[in-house]
């Protein structure tokens, strides 16, 4: 029986260019700084970032107070640097793409849309602990600007 699958799209402004973004979603060290909704962290060693078609996208986020882990094992379908890539989540179905589109004035917009979702990745909780990971982003790029 296939699960109630469905389709979610964030769209957030980020400061800095395109370029910024995308190599923070691709340079593991940025990555871990951002990655996952507060309580939670990405320990650096469970990170492999390929980016390149058949690249691995992995990592394991981390429940601070519980030290609940839970693993993201996925391959980089379609990859333009600094623009877009796509991912392929092994044992969901799920495909997760992002666009960076340069605003002008140092500004850029990200669109995460991600589709065949399974019931438990998406909803107001998921969409909380997607949102709340690109606030994470911006402080990070911030910082970095």
């Amino acid at each position: 029986m296939t699960e109630n699958l469905g389709e979610l799209t964030i769209t957030r402004e980020l400061p800095g260019t395109p370029a910024a973004a995308f190599q923070a979603y691709i340079d593991p060290e940025q990555f871990v700084r951002f990655w996952g909704p507060v309580g939670t962290h990405v320990p650096l060693e469970t990170v492999t970032i390929e980016p390149e078609v058949g690249g691995r996208y992995d990592s394991t986020m981390v429940i601070d107070a519980t030290g609940d882990r839970y693993p993201l094992k996925a391959e980089i379908t379609d990859i333009r640097p600094g623009e877009f890539f796509a991912m392929a989540v092994e044992g969901t179905g799920m495909r997760s793409t992002l666009t960076f589109t340069d605003l002008g004035d140092s500004r850029t917009r990200v669109v995460l849309h991600q589709t065949d979702v399974p019931a438990m990745f998406r909803g107001p909780e998921a969409e909380a602990g997607l949102n709340s990971s690109f606030d994470r982003l911006v402080e990070h790029l911030a910082a970095r600007h």
